[in-house]
């Protein structure tokens, strides 16, 4: 799990790369879950909040990008 600080430190573009690699992080979770092989449920919680907080980021990167570009003009 990465801090907010080390996520905003990163790229709109590397935010949306991490988030589609948790994703496939999640869906291997969901994988084992369904399985019975899946150690600890927390897990499915911990990656969707971590998605979450990627693309979080990487969309306050895109509105502050808009609102500079509105400035300028």
């Amino acid at each position: 799990m990465a801090t907010i600080q080390e996520l905003r430190e990163l790229s709109a573009n590397e935010l949306r790369a991490r988030a589609v690699e948790l994703k496939g992080t999640l869906f291997d979770l969901q994988s084992k879950l369904n399985t019975g092989v899946l150690d600890s449920t927390a897990d499915l919680e911990k990656t969707k909040r971590d998605i979450a907080r990627c693309l979080t980021v990487a969309r306050e990167k895109e509105l502050a990008a808009a609102q500079a570009g509105k400035a300028k003009e």
